[in-house]
């Protein structure tokens, strides 16, 4: 008899999310010093020889990483958000089940470039599955914004700090995040916000190392990703495989597993 999966955790906000895989996620884990899959550190003998060959130092690392760390390895389909009133994380389970069981795996070919000050893997000009990856995203919003409860006025104001254009403040509005359909750009951030000296620094320290990557990654899941308190770093939850199959991930297991 099949064992049934265990109960999803309560948490102050969730968010649905692409788990990047290997070798991406190796990758960027190890640029990051945390696994999203367990929220366990990266030791410390794995982080120095990533930085000797990527020729820069652990500190200067910490610092460009500091935002994008507590968020994990990701790219957003459904930004974080908290679970409405009258809804249950078991609905919430149902639901992706059934949502992920109607997708169909498609291929992106992502490339190290920068986002509003930051660096990301972005999809290449050009490429093909944009739409497609668009429209995925734009049915995570949609489909799941009955689970969304309306974010406190403080999150509003937080974000229209950044300077938004109309477009971007009517979504807030409606969906609670500025950057949601025609002005979504998919990504899997790697740095906060740095200078143009320190991009530079950073794109070369990323394209010294020996990870050969493929040109095309698959997107094949949706992954849920709970953060338990304010302040606390997001994990994987769950994994919801388009071929109907879930995935969890084991807080003992070596935060590198595939």
């Amino acid at each position: 008899m099949e064992q049934a999966p265990a109960p999803l955790p309560s948490a102050w906000r969730y968010a649905l999310y692409l788990l990047p895989p290997e070798p991406w996620y190796g990758l960027g884990t190890r640029w990051l010093g945390r696994c999203a899959r367990t929220s366990a550190a990266i030791s410390a003998d794995e982080r120095e020889a990533f930085v000797r060959e990527a020729g820069i130092d652990l500190a200067t690392l910490d610092c460009w990483t500091e935002a994008p760390r507590q968020y994990g390895l990701h790219a957003t389909f459904k930004p974080p958000f908290r679970l409405a009133s009258d809804r249950t994380v078991d609905e919430l389970d149902a639901a992706l089940r059934r949502f992920a069981q109607q997708q169909q795996t498609f291929a992106i070919e992502p490339a190290l470039q920068t986002l509003r000050g930051f660096l990301a893997w972005r999809l290449r000009h050009g490429d093909p599955a944009r739409d497609r990856l668009h429209r995925l995203a734009d049915a995570c919003v949609a489909e799941f914004d009955a689970f969304r409860a309306p974010p406190p006025p403080t999150e509003l104001a937080r974000r229209r700090r950044a300077g938004l254009s109309d477009a971007q403040e009517r979504h807030l509005q409606r969906w609670g995040y500025p950057y949601v359909f025609g002005t979504f750009t998919f990504h899997i951030t790697l740095t906060g916000r740095l200078d143009h000296a320190e991009q530079l620094a950073c794109y070369r320290a990323l394209e010294a190392t020996r990870v050969v990557q493929p040109p095309a990654m698959p997107i094949d899941h949706i992954a849920l990703f709970s953060q338990p308190a304010p302040e606390a770093p997001f994990t994987v939850a769950r994994v919801y495989r388009f071929d109907g199959s879930t995935e969890d991930f084991d807080a003992a297991q070596s935060a590198l597993s595939a």
